[in-house]
């Protein structure tokens, strides 16, 4: 693929800023509840009126089947939409939205729901019956959520409320700040990653899931490049129970299986859900920097095949897990803290000349700092492969590492963040593919100042750092149209105009302390 495809546009049924003035009216309801709670609140709701929705539209078009059964949940099942009961139906919450016992019937509704889905068992958000919420601002909110995806056609609605989720999602991160992080990776760092490592066909990894953002995006990248979504297999590990439940929802308001996306609470380094399963593709936004992850528990464990991480940082612990899970032709991209790229603490500089000497780094890029809601400093992005021979696919790259600066890149979305335009992700990602050597993809070349192809030999020269502005240089100064004979004569114009003015400042001070001193 020579080139990224932009985002698609909004489609029918909801307006551009549609989803930004949902928000604005569901936050104005707010009041005193705190935003980690109403956070469920909300996506709870768009996601039982999604399910609903759903339900609703494939109970029509059965009715009109002459030996279709519209009471049976098989039917429903079939094609991947779950059954609502008819208390349960946004229709009949909707009809008492205004009653006392609104919040009662709402966590009635998710229960009912769970109990008649099993995969949705322990997901669905409750305590709609809290003090801090009320009727008043329940029935405002089921009002307001009933205006999304009035237009009855299921595939613009799916994308309409998946839309209107991320959304939300993103919002809800931000207004926690690091917290909020924790859960979400901004979608351009996501847009970047999977246009980099295109998964068209094969397995697809996240060990640290948060709300499922790339599994999103790499089915929307199938789907968008003419392939097959069940071509790709989805699979995934969280901790944080309560960010495992944002994800089943995540995937669900959009039509995806998410069996394969597992919730434990000892993580994937002490309780790997999938240790024998390899990857065709891992993505990873791990937490950056973790200090208390264990690691004194797992001094000898096999994955730490390039030596074990330090007890205090777990950022070469989520690289060679990663690297562990890789299937032969496995690629992945992992988004780490920039220390990662030239610590030398406990065992992290001898790790990562370990990996280099292997040969399993292929590609690093520096990103701009205040692109995520968890921490103001810059990140980074690794490649790791396990095949950089010509059999791959692509051209033999071995011996070489691409780094790509792309620090410059980016711009302001609000005050505090900052975001990748379709152009700056192409851009970074048309040069790792035309690196990589495939087929529609130009001719590679290094630029001054934002990529190089560099050897294993000057990699160790920098000491096995891994910086990508240590290799790419400076750009070169941008060429002055104006001739110099023109520039010299407009400068020194400007000069003496500033010299004349002085003497004028100069005379009028002198005046001033003459009368002071009188």
């Amino acid at each position: 693929m020579a080139a990224a495809t932009p985002a698609p546009a909004p489609s029918a049924g909801a307006n551009l800023g549609f989803e930004a003035t949902l928000w604005a009216a569901a936050d104005k309801l707010r009041g005193k509840v705190e935003s980690s709670d109403y956070k469920h609140v909300v996506l709870g709701l768009i996601f039982l009126k999604y399910i609903s929705d759903a339900f609703e539209a494939k109970r029509a078009a059965l009715q009109k089947e002459k030996w279709a059964n519209p009471e049976d949940p098989d039917e429903y099942l079939a094609d991947n939409i779950f059954w609502v009961s008819k208390t349960a139906r946004w229709s009949y919450l909707q009809a008492k939205a205004r009653q006392p016992k609104i919040g009662k019937l709402i966590d009635d509704a998710m229960q009912l729901i769970e109990k008649e889905n099993k995969s949705l068992k322990g997901v669905l958000p409750k305590g709609y019956t809290r003090p801090a919420l009320g009727a008043t601002l329940l029935g405002e909110l089921i009002d307001l959520i009933s205006t999304i995806g009035l237009d009855g056609q299921a595939d613009r609605a799916k994308d309409i409320f998946g839309r209107v989720y991320e959304y939300c999602l993103s919002e809800f991160a931000s207004a926690e700040g690091k917290r909020g992080g924790e859960f979400y990776t901004p979608r351009y760092v996501v847009r970047l990653l999977v246009e980099m490592l295109e998964p068209y066909k094969g397995r697809v990894y996240d060990p640290c899931c948060g709300s499922g953002g790339m599994f999103v995006q790499s089915e929307r990248f199938v789907a968008e490049h003419g392939g097959r979504i069940g071509d790709v297999s989805l699979y995934g590990q969280e901790s944080n129970h309560t960010t495992w439940r944002l994800a089943r929802m995540n995937l669900a308001v959009r039509g995806i299986d998410a069996e394969k996306i597992c919730w434990n609470n000892e993580g994937s380094f002490h309780q790997d859900a999938l240790p024998d399963l390899k990857f065709d593709y891992i993505l990873a936004n791990p937490p950056f920097n973790v200090s208390d992850w264990g690691g004194e528990r797992l001094r000898e464990d096999p994955r730490w095949k390039f030596g074990a991480p330090p007890v205090g940082n777990a950022n070469y612990a989520w690289l060679q897990h990663i690297h562990h899970h890789l299937s032969p032709k496995g690629v992945a991209g992992v988004v780490l803290a920039n220390g990662s790229m030239a610590s030398a603490q406990a065992n992290e500089g001898a790790a990562r000349k370990a990996m280099v000497e292997a040969d399993i780094v292929d590609c690093m890029v520096s990103l701009p700092g205040q692109l995520f809601y968890s921490t103001s400093i810059p990140a980074c992005l690794w490649f790791l492969t396990r095949n950089k021979n010509p059999g791959s696919g692509w051209r033999d790259r071995r011996g070489q590492v691409l780094f790509i600066d792309a620090r410059s890149l980016g711009h302001l979305v609000d005050r505090t963040h900052r975001g990748f335009s379709d152009a700056d992700i192409a851009k970074v990602a048309d040069t790792y593919h035309a690196w990589r050597g495939e087929p529609d993809a130009d001719a590679y070349k290094d630029i001054p100042g934002f990529c190089k192809s560099a050897t294993l030999d000057e990699v160790k020269a920098q000491d096995w750092a891994l910086i990508p502005g240590r290799y790419v240089g400076m750009a070169p100064p941008e060429a002055d149209a104006v001739p110099f004979p023109q520039r010299f004569a407009e400068l020194r114009q400007t000069l003496h105009l500033q010299f004349k003015e002085g003497e004028k400042l100069s005379k009028a001070i002198r005046q001033r302390l003459a009368k002071v001193g009188a």
